[in-house]
């Protein structure tokens, strides 16, 4: 019996390994300072308690980031739309370290020749980090971009190319901790994991600066922005939980 106990005790890390290579499945460590880890466990994607919805079944808590006035983003039977053009909202809320949960449905654009204009939008974190949402299914590993689907935007492409077919719901379940600083000196970068499909694309990664077009970085909390970049990609199913990391 003893020696059974022991061949399943030296068995875990090759189990671990199997299930990180094969499903994207990360064994959970427990939270702690400093760590965006173990907060996700992509087997059971469950809405917390504490969470809030953002998007809904029956409306929407985001509002226009600059115009004043109602949105030209259409809602819909649990789902919201983005227009033509490029208006963009954003939470009515600032955010530190927290939990999101996105859901999305990018459109395929035909015969265009700049990838970047088909299914674009991308969540910003902070208004300073984007998480880009790009219809990149089918890409080569060889020729993905750190600006098409999944990646942190043009700074680091996704570990793993998950992306489904336009029209096709998709997932990110992101956990952000917010860069630290003294006065304004900073002193911790950023991190973020991110899980697309239910699958680690992101471990903990820390996030040296800025993405794109976001927000020079500061020590204030601010916002999330959904993006509006002239192509109509849905969400659905939107949820934010607050957390101390």
């Amino acid at each position: 019996m003893a020696e059974k106990m022991q061949y399943l005790i030296n068995s875990l890390p090759l189990l671990a390994a199997f299930l990180m290579s094969v499903h994207g499945v990360v064994p959970q460590e427990k939270p702690y300072s400093g760590s965006t880890r173990g907060v996700i466990d992509p087997r059971k994607i469950s809405r917390p308690a504490d969470a809030v919805s953002l998007v809904g079944a029956t409306g929407y808590e985001l509002i226009p980031e600059k115009e004043a006035g109602p949105t030209r983003w259409v809602f819909d039977k649990g789902v919201l739309t983005a227009p033509e053009g490029w208006e963009s909202l954003v939470t009515k809320e600032a955010y530190q370290d927290f939990r999101l949960h996105v859901e999305f449905n990018v459109n395929d654009v035909k015969d265009t020749t700049d990838p970047e204009r088909n299914g674009n939008s991308g969540i910003y974190i902070q208004q300073r980090y984007e998480i880009q949402i790009l219809n990149s299914f089918g890409v080569a590993e060889k020729d993905y971009k750190p600006s098409y689907g999944g990646s942190i935007y043009q700074l680091k492409k996704p570990d793993r190319l998950v992306n489904k077919k336009a029209g096709e719901w998709q997932s990110y379940d992101i956990v952000f901790r917010a860069a630290r600083f003294e006065g304004e000196k900073k002193t911790e970068n950023a991190r973020v994991t991110v899980y697309q499909n239910q699958q680690l694309i992101h471990d903990d990664f820390p996030i040296p600066r800025k993405t794109g077009a976001g927000q020079k970085e500061g020590p204030e909390p601010k916002p999330i922005l959904f993006q509006g970049h002239n192509n109509p990609v849905q969400f659905r199913n939107v949820w934010i939980q607050k957390l101390t990391l």
